[in-house]
């Protein structure tokens, strides 16, 4: 499905949370992540708490092979040689585009309408297999994010959150099941992992967690990039 009509080449000229709210590369030099038959088409999402200058360590994942519907999504060394880290924009448009398309609740629209939101689906060696980032139930603190069979509910959108954005380079990603307004669900890392402890730790959703200063805890930071790791 395709909001907008837009091309990732557009869209990966944008940063992740600028003032449009577009997802897209952190810097022009980078380093990426996916394989070579993905190419320029897949999106790297790296976390605030392994992403440098340089380029993410860690890049975010699918756990083990294949993709069936609750296979848990990690982070995982950044390599261009694994295609669990291939992933492309399914669906992209604003949050008031999903909900006339049915994907996302009228509160959801009031509270966001004007914030950007995508789809992520896993796209194993540039082969687009059905399955989004998601969760299988509505967001909570510890829902585990897995794959999800995409544009069949707002659990596989996640809205880039450019209110509590971090000098336009990281930012929340509020998932769409959210009904937690006030305080909603975003994508987590795990503060206590690595992600080359074992088992691996898996991504979650949790209440946007905000400082006294109005920043944002790093593991609830995300980024992304396009093309393929040199």
């Amino acid at each position: 499905m395709s909001l907008k009509g837009k091309s990732l080449a557009a869209a990966a000229a944008l940063t992740l949370a600028s003032t449009a709210g577009a997802f897209g590369a952190v810097t022009a030099t980078a380093a990426n992540a996916a394989t070579s038959p993905c190419g320029r088409n897949c999106i790297d999402i790296f976390s605030r708490l392994f992403g440098t200058h340089a380029g993410p360590s860690f890049v975010l994942a699918v756990s083990g092979s294949g993709a069936a519907t609750g296979t848990p999504i990690i982070l995982s060394p950044a390599s261009n040689l694994n295609p669990n880290e291939d992933f492309t924009v399914s669906s992209e448009g604003t949050v008031n585009e999903f909900y006339l398309a049915n994907l996302v609740t009228s509160a959801l629209d009031l509270h966001y309408h004007n914030l950007y939101a995508y789809e992520i689906q896993y796209s194993p060696s540039g082969v687009d297999s059905g399955q989004c980032v998601g969760v299988g139930s509505a967001a909570a603190d510890g829902t585990k994010v897995t794959l999800q069979p995409c544009g069949e509910s707002s659990k596989t959108v996640w809205i880039v959150d450019a209110f509590s954005s971090i000098r336009g380079h990281y930012a929340p990603l509020i998932n769409g099941s959210d009904v937690n307004f006030s305080q909603p669900y975003v994508l987590n890392y795990p503060s206590s992992g690595y992600p080359t402890d074992q088992p691996r730790p898996e991504l979650q959703t949790w209440t946007l967690q905000k400082f006294s200063n109005h920043s944002t805890a790093s593991n609830e930071l995300f980024s992304a990039d396009f093309g393929v790791l040199p």
